[in-house]
């Protein structure tokens, strides 16, 4: 357990430092979401390691890294969908701020600090596992990843439940099953419910975050009308895939 754990952080520098070389040479236009998914897949391997030497601290730099790409991401996703929908000058405004901002991440504090961090933890986990502090590892993730599923389930049972948190939830139990497979011991159907449900739930939130948005930029009042009726329909579809979700992977 404690070789895989090792191996997959090596994987996970690896894939780090390969966007922030694509990202400073600007290279392709999928750099940025893959330097964003690779630092929620360490943070997701991170949760259940929580109170170990080192953890906190690579929490933290990874936390800071979320922060700076996450306005990012979400105009260059607005860009694309600006481009593919009629609305080039709108576009190409933030494409534009874009071509700046993807060296500028890959030359960031916050990712320097990230790699710096990440780069010493195997060390830590070799010293803990020394010091004997990583005994009955696999009970520990197991417990850890069990209350990301009971959080999950308490959000789908509550009448009034927030749409954002259970996007967030959903993605930490997503995330968390790809983290530790080995650990899975869910329904087959329970993994592409989750995807299906991220899915749902994430075109809710991009409308709702553009609608918030065409209050302060004008230039995207042309859209407004269809992202209300892109958001209604999103919300039915999450409705849905929810539902399908709680019937397979809980109990009512």
């Amino acid at each position: 357990m404690i070789d895989r754990l090792v191996a997959h952080v090596l994987g996970l520098e690896v894939r780090l430092l390969a966007c922030q070389a694509r990202l400073s040479e600007r290279t392709d236009p999928e750099a940025l979401h893959d330097l964003r998914t690779t630092v929620r897949r360490l943070r997701s391997l991170l949760r259940p390691l929580r109170g170990l030497p080192g953890v906190e601290q690579l929490e933290v730099a990874a936390s800071e890294v979320g922060d700076l790409t996450t306005p990012l991401r979400d105009r260059e996703v607005l860009a694309a969908y600006l481009l593919e929908h009629g609305q080039p000058q709108a576009a190409q405004r933030r494409m534009a701020q874009m071509a700046k901002a993807y060296p500028a991440v890959a030359t960031s504090k916050e990712l320097a600090q990230l790699l710096m961090i990440l780069d010493a933890f195997p060390r830590f986990l070799r010293a803990a596992e020394r010091q004997g502090l990583l005994k009955d590892l696999d009970k520990r993730i197991k417990k850890r990843l069990g209350k990301q599923w009971k959080k999950l389930d308490e959000a789908l049972h509550d009448p009034a439940h927030d749409r954002h948190r259970l996007r967030l939830l959903i993605k930490r139990v997503r995330y968390g099953i790809e983290a530790y497979p080995e650990l899975d011991r869910l329904p087959k159907q329970a993994y592409p419910r989750l995807k299906s449900a991220q899915g749902a739930l994430g075109d809710w939130h991009d409308c709702w975050q553009w609608l918030a948005k065409a209050e302060q930029e004008p230039d995207l009042q042309p859209c407004v009308a269809q992202w209300k009726t892109a958001m209604a329909k999103a919300e039915q579809k999450a409705d849905q895939v929810l539902e399908k979700l709680d019937k397979t992977c809980f109990k009512s």
